[in-house]
């Protein structure tokens, strides 16, 4: 029997392990078995991977289906809630970049400022990354800004990227900055759209945006900080690249003014992004424009408006196909349906109480616990996987303990907003491209330990001197 098959059998055997032994036995509540057993098939699944993650993501509809464990229509449902709607919408808003241009200019732009100096390099690509990453899910600024990077190092003469000792610090900047600006807003990922789901459902209203930009904003701070301080440290064999900088301007110019349908793309983009963040001016005006679907409506456009260049549709369904990350959206959505069964089974609830029984008070020995949870899992598999399964931990626990759970839903979002380790995930891209595993690897472990640091530190230092962080608008 190979390695695959193991793994493959090891899932649902372990579910049956938990549901029967714990269950059956009154260990534990039946159904609270099964829904914990639930996501230890999971869990198990998207560490060892014998499956793609993806496919992964849609065992809480099949498990559920044999075993009953919650309502169906509440697991069916997550795969197409508003915060699917939501991804879906940006993806759409994104799809014509590529096509016309825009991603490329936007990235050319920012980088045309870089010097020749390796410091300045990973600066550069570092900040790009972050400030990026605000605006659009992070897998996407890394799938853009890597193979920019690997011209860049090839017109300056490394035609070799996993013998390049200039590609690991500017490849990991981008992805380690990707990471770090992708927990500053709800559009950094669909990990921090896993965390406003649980909030709305917990609060039972919606989430505003600035709420997140706000909290978020002195972490995000501090973190780029950190890790821009730690990669500028490290001894550097390349000091200089030459002719990056005209290298980069060379292509920038090669681009010509910018055309019409850039700028309506660029434009729609910036009224999702500006009207999911003054939402509470238009709230009671307008009750259903929420987030997801202001993002559709202007997604939406792309399927109309026709190319002033090409003659066509800016978008068409066929582009569109190609376009939206559709694995994403499973992934994502899977991370919700595992929730809706830890919550209705109760299996949160059995989490929680075991948790509790070590003496929480909810000071930073919790944080501690919630963060190092978090960013175990995030490293293992992703942040979207980290926030499905830590984030209904985290309310259960702090709920348990007569606490208020917001506080420590953001705190455990900046620890899950991470991925430096395996070549998983957001990481793969990089991999995919040249950088060396055993040097992201050895790269990475000190950069994880100061940021996960920084999340806690900074997590309990805003919960106890900012007396408004858990209070939403």
């Amino acid at each position: 029997m190979n390695r695959r098959t193991i793994h493959l059998v090891l899932g649902p055997a372990l579910y049956l392990l938990v549901a029967l032994g714990l269950g059956k036995t009154g260990v534990i509540d039946y159904t609270a078995a099964k829904g914990i057993g639930t996501a230890m098939w999971m869990i198990y699944w998207w560490v060892t991977r014998p499956v793609d993650i993806t496919v992964t993501a849609l065992l809480p509809g099949v498990i559920n289906a044999m075993f009953l464990i919650v309502p169906m229509e509440n697991v069916i449902s997550q795969y197409a809630s508003s915060s699917i709607i939501l991804i879906f919408g940006s993806c759409l808003l994104t799809a014509p970049w590529a096509k016309i241009g825009l991603d490329r200019r936007i990235s050319l732009k920012a980088l045309s400022l870089i010097g020749p100096s390796m410091k300045s390099q990973i600066t550069v690509w570092l900040l790009a990354a972050i400030v990026l990453s605000n605006m659009m899910p992070n897998v996407v600024v890394v799938a853009i800004f890597t193979p920019i990077a690997v011209s860049m190092l090839q017109a300056a003469g490394y035609e070799d990227i996993r013998k390049c000792e200039a590609a690991a610090p500017i490849l990991c900047a981008i992805a380690w900055g990707s990471q770090v600006g992708g927990a500053g807003t709800p559009l950094g990922g669909a990990m921090n759209i896993t965390a406003i789901s649980f909030i709305e459902e917990y609060t039972g209203r919606e989430f505003m945006y600035v709420d997140w930009l706000s909290r978020m904003l002195p972490y995000t701070i501090i973190a780029t900080a950190v890790v821009l301080t730690a990669m500028l440290l490290k001894p550097m064999k390349i000091r200089e690249l030459e002719g990056t900088k005209e290298y980069f301007e060379n292509c920038y110019r090669e681009l010509g003014p910018m055309k019409r349908d850039e700028k309506i793309s660029l434009i729609l983009f910036i009224a999702a992004m500006l009207g999911s963040f003054i939402r509470p001016l238009y709230a009671k005006l307008l009750p259903g424009l929420v987030p997801a679907y202001l993002f559709l409506l202007l997604g939406f456009v792309n399927f109309v408006l026709v190319s002033m260049e090409e003659k066509k549709l800016l978008l068409s369904w066929e582009e569109a196909q190609k376009e939206v990350m559709w694995g994403m959206l499973l992934l994502f959505a899977g991370g919700l349906a595992l929730g809706q069964i830890l919550t209705g089974s109760g299996a949160n609830d059995v989490i929680a109480r075991a948790i509790s029984s070590a003496h929480l008070t909810g000071g930073i020995g919790t944080i501690i616990i919630f963060a190092l949870l978090a960013c175990v899992i995030s490293e293992m598999t992703n942040s979207t996987v980290s926030a499905a399964v830590t984030l209904p931990i985290a309310i259960g626990v702090t709920k348990a303990l007569g606490l208020d759970p917001i506080p420590y839903i953001f705190v455990t979002a900046m620890a899950m907003n991470y991925e430096s380790l395996l070549p998983v995930s957001v990481r793969a891209i990089s991999v995919s491209y040249g950088l060396d595993p055993d040097k992201l690897l050895k790269s990475g472990i000190g950069i994880t330990v100061l940021r996960m640091c920084t999340a806690v530190l900074m997590g309990y230092l805003m919960m106890r001197f900012w007396p408004g962080f858990g209070t939403l608008t």
